[in-house]
């Protein structure tokens, strides 16, 4: 099976967005290079980060969010997000009415369920965990294998944690990768077992 990996931009403070859900300048590094990191065009990133996140991206088969991250994304219309083949809700709400069945998108209502349903989607691809309520979830009990990190040179004071509500202590690994791009630096850590 493929790893859990927890993924996301976070500010240098430890947010990944304001209360209100907006990301703010977290981004900004997707959009500040000269190097297209998909086929829409709008992704462009310096030559660093198109090497360190592309070959990543290639190798995530199945994402992990909350619902609502799916809410707020209007379930991304139906059509998971960067390129993955499925994408695995954690909610104890049904599929909202009218949702297509055939989209690729899969309702659970535990964290260990969603492991178990992602890796058996994702075979020996990679399982992405959105970072916040559920990734911090996952990564409190024991079911995350890397932390990675794009760390945007922001301070954003307050708003929606990385690692969510999590508060118990963590130890990862030393970084095992240190990139560094235009207006962001990328970090990924095992998780110490």
């Amino acid at each position: 099976m493929g790893k859990v990996v927890m993924n996301a931009s976070v500010s240098v403070d430890g947010f990944i967005a304001a209360e209100n859900d907006d990301p703010g300048p977290l981004f900004e590094w997707l959009v500040s290079g000269d190097v297209p990191l998909d086929d829409g065009g709008v992704l462009k990133v310096s030559q660093a980060s198109y090497d360190h996140i592309r070959p990543y991206w290639d190798q995530v088969g199945v994402t992990v969010a909350g619902r609502h991250v799916f809410d707020i994304t209007d379930g991304w219309d139906g059509t998971p997000p960067g390129g993955v083949d499925h994408v695995v809700i954690v909610t104890h709400r049904p599929a909202p009415e009218g949702w297509d069945p055939e989209a690729p998108f899969h309702f659970v209502d535990s964290i260990e369920a969603a492991v178990t349903k992602a890796q058996e989607l994702a075979g020996d691809r990679i399982v992405e965990f959105a970072a916040g309520d559920v990734g911090g979830q996952a990564l409190a009990a024991g079911l995350v294998d890397e932390v990675r990190t794009d760390v945007a040179p922001v301070v954003l004071g307050s708003g929606k944690r990385y690692f969510g509500s999590v508060d118990a202590q963590h130890l990862l690994e030393d970084p095992d990768v240190v990139v560094q791009g235009s207006r962001v630096l990328h970090l990924c850590y095992r998780v110490r077992r």
